[in-house]
């Protein structure tokens, strides 16, 4: 994946944003109902959250559009809170599990390698996170969201961070996301001023990625 320059300095210097939890159509995280549909999470950061876009306009919301597209049965719910790291994304897993989740869509660890921390603890944060969802969800299936770092960070660094992705997906036997902004990075049209976020348009990017890896997944259950 190519990097342009401004990226590059961007992502060394400024975190991935600061937003909200929130369900995408109209759904509330409420008691489950006796035969709820079933659930896609969506947990991330901004990235999953939409930064400085309306609900609407992020991955999740789109994602649900082409379920809607295929008359399925499942509601996407955005559970990306910007500027989570991925202890921020443990420590608020339980609340978010209010109800029962069918399909975990993981987009953690971005904000991690731009503070520095230590790929060890974030890697052992993701797993905690995805044992909590399985013993709450036993059947729960898991895709991860691939992502890359600029090659500033150094390459034995950049390495670590995209294999642990790779490395989650198969020792959880769960799919994964290659690159979550394939498409995206590094192309001024398709993201915010800053750089990093992604536009509406660069939205409608991310989910192709995503749906590309997660619509064979719900495929299996039809």
């Amino acid at each position: 994946m190519l990097y342009v320059p401004r990226l590059i300095f961007l992502l060394a210097v400024l975190p991935l944003g600061a937003g909200f939890i929130t369900p995408t159509g109209g759904g509330q995280m409420t008691t489950p109902s006796p035969d709820p549909v079933p659930v896609i999470l969506f947990f991330g950061n901004s990235l999953t959250a939409g930064y400085q876009l309306k609900l609407s306009q992020a991955f999740p919301a789109l994602i649900q559009e082409k379920i809607d597209a295929e008359s399925w049965s499942y509601r996407a719910v955005n559970a990306g809170l910007s500027g989570d790291t991925s202890a921020d994304g443990l420590r608020r897993i339980d609340w978010v599990m209010r109800e029962r989740i069918d399909v975990l869509v993981l987009e953690l660890g971005a904000n991690d390698a731009l503070r520095g921390i230590h790929l060890d603890a974030t890697e052992g944060n993701l797993q905690s996170i995805i044992d909590r969802v399985r013993r709450a969800n036993p059947d729960v299936r898991l895709l991860i969201a691939g992502m890359m770092m600029p090659p500033n960070l150094g390459p034995a660094y950049v390495q670590r961070f995209q294999s642990m992705f790779v490395d989650l997906a198969e020792s959880n036997h769960g799919e994964l996301i290659p690159f979550l902004l394939e498409g995206v990075a590094g192309i001024p049209s398709l993201n915010l001023p800053d750089g990093i976020h992604p536009t509406a348009e660069g939205h409608k990017r991310l989910a192709e990625n995503v749906w590309k890896i997660l619509k064979p997944v719900l495929e299996e259950s039809h």
